[in-house]
């Protein structure tokens, strides 16, 4: 199954079944009077939370949806049937957004969380409603109104606590290795992961968080190069950064450098992504002499300016990664727990979420419009742009599961 994070739907809800007119006609009943029924309502769309879906492929291969119209009253003071909604499964973690607003519509949270996103039309009035003392035959009916239609956008950012960002080859995915169950493919050459991969960390009983393997970021990221981008927007619903730093990179390259370009593409992508919390993990460290080791994280640590949390560890061999493990847990009960207490703080959270999305959401679309122009300018000019679309999904045929 293809891992497919976007898919832009057309949903339309039933429209509402109009009025009857209609007169009570039954032997020896003289006089019998309107008896028109109303029309039934038309159903509406909604889309529903499905903890057993973990991509929006389907979307992609069927878009439109119509929920059935409301049926038309009838005589005898019958009501019409009511039109039959339309629930359309999604994965928990889905934004729906309206295409033509860009108004965010809401999110699927939890399994079972439904939101409508298409209203049915109202139903309309049987003859039988205008029946009045001065009116005793009435010829007037109404008809059913026109169910909304809209055209949405789906998003799915996975729902993780905790997000691992670095170069290739940092270490990520055998650090995720290295806390949870969960086998993202490790290998000594980089891009090996494609699409993220989710990884439960149970720390004790009844404590547990969900960690985010991204694909790595290069140089240059902000400005579309590599794979990394697309996904960055699933770090908007995390509450810590790990940021992963190779202290013995294999090309020999600054670890120094390495972590100041990841730090400049991240706050180009988004200033406010960029100001979130963030944890300086500094990994490899069974690959050099301890000394060695030591005086380059200080010196990568002073180049930074870094002021936050910093965690020296070798996911190869799990030295240090069950401390940084718990320490994770208890500083994310620390802030779950503060935002219960406090409802204001649960509000800026969302806030914050929101404008992250907003950020992702633009800078992604820009870069989109900036690929599409060159591949037109280059078409125009008579070269071959090649086929190769960095923003298909379709490329990627892997999918990403929760591994306790």
């Amino acid at each position: 199954m293809k891992f497919v994070d976007e898919a832009p739907i057309f949903v339309a809800a039933g429209k509402g079944g109009n009025g009857c007119l209609s007169f009570r006609r039954e032997k020896f009943v003289e006089n019998g009077g309107p008896d028109g029924g109303d029309g039934g309502d038309g159903g509406s769309v909604y889309l529903e939370g499905d903890a057993s879906l973990n991509t929006l492929i389907d979307y992609r291969y069927q878009p439109k949806y119509r929920a059935a119209d409301g049926e038309k009253g009838r005589p005898a003071q019958c009501t019409g049937a009511k039109g039959d909604d339309v629930i359309l499964k999604v994965p928990v973690g889905t934004t729906i957004i309206d295409a033509e607003t860009n108004e965010i519509l809401g999110d699927i949270k939890a399994a079972g969380e439904q939101l409508m996103v298409a209203h049915g039309g109202w139903h309309g009035l049987g003859n039988l409603r205008f029946k009045s003392s001065t009116n005793r035959a009435p010829r007037k009916t109404t008809h059913g109104s026109e169910g909304q239609q809209r055209t949405l956008k789906l998003e799915l950012k996975v729902l993780a606590d905790v997000g691992l960002l670095g170069l290739p080859n940092a270490g990520k995915s055998t650090f995720i290795r290295a806390v949870s169950s969960a086998k993202p493919k490790v290998a000594n050459y980089p891009f090996t992961t494609l699409v993220p991969n989710l990884g439960v960390v149970k720390v004790q009983a009844h404590r547990s968080f969900v960690v985010a393997d991204l694909p790595g970021l290069i140089e240059g990221a902000s400005e579309g190069a590599g794979l990394g981008i697309r996904f960055l927007k699933h770090l908007t619903r995390c509450r810590v950064l790990l940021h992963l730093v190779d202290m013995a990179p294999f090309d020999e390259s600054n670890p120094t450098e390495n972590a100041l370009a990841i730090a400049k593409e991240l706050d180009a992508f988004s200033p406010t992504l960029a100001e979130r919390e963030r944890w300086l993990v500094l990994n490899k460290a069974d690959l050099l002499p301890e000394e060695e080791f030591n005086a380059r994280c200080d010196e990568l640590i002073e180049a930074m300016d870094w002021q936050g949390p910093v965690f020296k560890i070798a996911g190869i061999n799990q030295q240090g990664t069950e401390e940084l493990a718990g320490r994770l847990m208890d500083h994310l009960e620390a802030v779950w727990e503060a935002e219960e207490e406090d409802p204001d703080k649960a509000e800026a959270e969302l806030q914050a979420q929101e404008q992250m999305q907003r950020e992702a959401r633009e800078r992604i679309a820009e870069l989109r419009e900036r690929y599409h122009a060159r591949k037109a300018e280059r078409k125009a000019a008579g070269e071959d742009g090649g086929d190769d679309d960095d923003w298909n999904e379709d490329d990627y045929d892997v999918e990403f599961v929760y591994e306790p």
